[in-house]
């Protein structure tokens, strides 16, 4: 592999003009693509085989003037007054008058008006699913009612429900990443190429994302995702590479050879990085949740995308960058880092001597930290956690104010069956099982569609839609109406959906991390030959993923310091989250794994002790580790300014992730096993030896046809 690239980053860099113009061509053809195929994006999150998905499924076939999207308009009269139907009037004929709007529900007609007399709540009913609202239309329906004098009025429900935008606040993470650079590489030019060449791969992914988005339903986190994983991994890449050809370039390399070198031997250690990241994200698949794998394949394929750039536009940009790729220090000769003087050398030395101190202080830290994950708890986000003065937010506390936060986590009961007696009958033992399930606040008269066949029951839970004692009532109502005969009954609403994505994926996740975890041995095996590193390697990830947990369940789920993030109601993680921050840490923690223990491995099998070669691997990658960990840390940690939480939460635990593998696990607890281990480190039985694919990342082929060229001037690689 590392003779192909080496001949790739040769190609690249003397074909300079034709490799930029033919990304350039790329981009602007897939942002025409995108601009002309452009889908909407929603929060559907569909679970097919669940009983909710059921029940909406047999909704839209047997009553489909309610499975269209629905509103809450919330109506509150000022403190010490009572609303009548004169008032609220005006609210519900503007409703009804929306665009779209098949049904718009007087409150006093159906007796959805507190008890005080105070609140009211009009139901509006859409005549077409989410992803089919328009703008236009969620602005009409903002609009309605709020002229009328005298009253608040709010507007909430899962009609509003809309993509985040993505604007400013990940352009932090960008300035941050862009001021790295320049300390890492102490030049402007190599800073800017490496960022310029990080946005391009970024937005050709981008752009081919929101070209299928008009085929394929997304869900409004998945480009998002896509966006924050390839700015990072992105960045990262082409600064592995950079770093590696400015290193040659140093000892004296001509440009061009320096290039295809660079290629050779950090473009190795990308493809095997970038390939981990995307099998993990590929993986997704296996849970079987239709809007996961879609996550997971789309922001595969802004890294496959990063890759590319990395390996063909970055040794372009180089040829066009020259020398000025170095700091002024190294073009005139000097070497800052001569001697193992330099941090990196440093910092290798004090963990390999104190190496069982500090491999017990690590793992005993990691260890507390994750304690708090014993109590996770998952949950599909509700309004309740919107940003405050949002409309879906103030609706949602209007309605909990007036109502109860029950209010705002309505179930749904479909009871199906042959013929209206049937059908009556079931739903009227239904409602009074229900009324009796603990948990439930009250049970609305059933409303059958016109053929009889088909009833609602509304049902008003307690406690609000995130509350365990909700998720309680759910599956206590499921048991008691199972034994109904003569009807199919099933519970939906978006709370009972949340609750059944959230079960699915956390029986999914023990499955997940073991395959996870499993190709991490695999794979490193393949890499560095060698039975002890992975299964170390594996132990790490295991404690990165553990800690991140623990301090996301910490701050977004307990509370702690929570305000210092934006977080004012913690509640359940996002239940995809955890599942999401297994596939992207495995890949991200495989990128340093590679880069620090490759360089230990090949110092090894040159002739240092296996104490010199791990303080070697350490001085010669630690610096462009710490730069890579800090861009990912930053460019994620500006996704935690959106006021999205699932954006929030998930930008929080994928920056604290990196900073704790980057920092903790494999520039302190790597080297000390690394060092403790020893000879033993590196010991592979023979027959599996023999039987394992060489994947030739450090790139000793390469070495030796450098060498057997540099004896022979006749022989030519290329």
């Amino acid at each position: 592999m590392a003779t192909l690239l080496y001949r790739l980053g040769r190609f690249s860099f003397r074909r300079r003009g034709r490799v930029a113009a033919v990304w350039l061509l790329l981009l602007v053809v897939l942002g025409l693509a995108a601009a002309a195929f452009h889908g909407p994006t929603g929060d559907k999150f569909a679970m097919p085989g669940t009983e909710s998905q059921r029940a909406l499924d047999a909704l839209a076939k047997e009553f489909p003037q309610a499975s269209g999207a629905t509103g809450t308009i919330v109506v509150a009269a000022s403190q010490g007054r009572k609303l009548d139907a004169a008032a609220v009037a005006p609210v519900v004929k503007e409703a009804a008058a929306v665009p779209g709007v098949v049904a718009a529900v007087d409150p006093f007609r159906v007796g959805a008006v507190s008890a005080d007399g105070r609140y009211a709540l009009v139901q509006v009913q859409f005549d077409r699913g989410l992803k089919d609202v328009t703008d236009a239309q969620r602005a009409a329906y903002l609009k309605a009612g709020s002229s009328v004098a005298g009253l608040r009025v709010e507007h909430g429900g899962e009609v509003l429900n809309a993509a985040p935008e993505v604007g400013g606040s990940e352009g932090i993470g960008v300035v941050i990443a862009a001021v790295v650079l320049i300390v890492t590489f102490g030049s402007l030019v190599a800073a800017g190429m490496t960022l310029l060449n990080a946005l391009i791969g970024v937005g050709a992914g981008m752009g081919g994302l929101f070209a299928l988005s008009g085929l394929v339903e997304l869900t409004s986190v998945t480009p998002v995702l896509a966006l924050m994983l390839g700015l990072a991994v992105g960045i990262d890449y082409s600064l592995f590479i950079t770093s590696r050809y400015r290193q040659f370039l140093a000892e004296g390399v001509a440009p061009e050879e320096a290039a295809g070198r660079a290629v050779g031997t950090a473009g190795s250690a990308v493809v095997f990085a970038g390939a981990t990241v995307v099998i993990a994200l590929a993986g997704l698949s296996v849970v079987g949740i239709p809007f996961l794998s879609v996550m997971g394949l789309a922001a595969a394929g802004t890294v496959a995308v990063a890759v590319l750039v990395a390996l063909t536009l970055l040794p372009a940009f180089l040829s066009y960058a020259g020398a000025r790729v170095l700091p002024r220090k190294q073009r005139t000769g000097e070497n800052a880092d001569a001697g193992g003087r330099g941090f990196g050398y440093t910092w290798g030395r004090v963990v390999t001597r104190l190496r069982v101190p500090i491999l017990l202080a690590g793992v005993l830290g990691l260890g507390a930290l994750t304690l708090p994950a014993q109590d996770l708890r998952l949950a599909l986000p509700d309004a309740g956690t919107a940003a405050p003065g949002t409309p879906a937010r103030e609706a949602y506390d209007l309605t909990s104010e007036g109502f109860g936060e029950g209010f705002n986590a309505r179930l749904i009961a479909v009871v199906s069956a042959a013929d209206r007696a049937a059908t009556t009958a079931a739903a009227g033992e239904a409602a009074r099982v229900i009324q009796q399930t603990p948990g439930v606040l009250a049970v609305a008269p059933p409303q059958p569609n016109a053929a009889g066949t088909t009833a609602l029951l509304t049902i008003i839970p307690k406690a609000g839609p995130t509350a365990a004692a909700t998720e309680d009532a759910v599956h206590a109502i499921r048991a008691k109406v199972a034994a109904i005969g003569g009807a199919e009954i099933a519970v939906t609403g978006a709370t009972a959906v949340g609750i059944d994505v959230s079960d699915k994926l956390a029986d999914a996740m023990p499955v997940y991390l073991l395959l996870v975890v499993g190709l991490s041995v695999l794979l490193l095996m393949l890499v560095f030959r060698s039975i002890l590193v992975p299964v170390k390697a594996a132990l790490g990830f295991l404690l990165t993923v553990g800690s991140t947990f623990g301090i996301t369940v910490a701050i977004f789920q307990e509370g702690h310091l929570a305000g210092l993030l934006g977080v004012d109601v913690p509640g359940p993680l996002v239940s995809f989250l955890p599942i999401l921050l297994i596939g992207i840490l495995f890949g991200l923690a495989m990128d340093y794994e590679v880069f620090l223990v490759s360089r230990m491995r090949e110092d090894y099998v040159h002739g240092d002790t296996p104490r010199q070669a791990t303080i070697n691997g350490m001085g010669h990658n630690a610096r462009v580790v710490t730069a890579a960990a800090l861009i990912m840390t930053a460019v994620f940690g500006g996704f935690v300014f959106m006021n999205d939480p699932i954006i929030k939460s998930m930008g929080f635990a994928l920056a604290v992730g990196v900073l704790v593998d980057a920092f903790v696990v494999r520039m302190t607890l790597v080297p000390a096993v690394m060092s403790m281990l020893g000879r033993a480190a590196w010991w592979l039985p023979r027959a599996l030896d023999r039987a394992l694919p060489d994947l030739d990342v450090e790139g000793e082929r390469l070495r030796h046809h450098l060498t057997a060229r540099a004896a022979s001037p006749e022989h030519a690689l290329l």
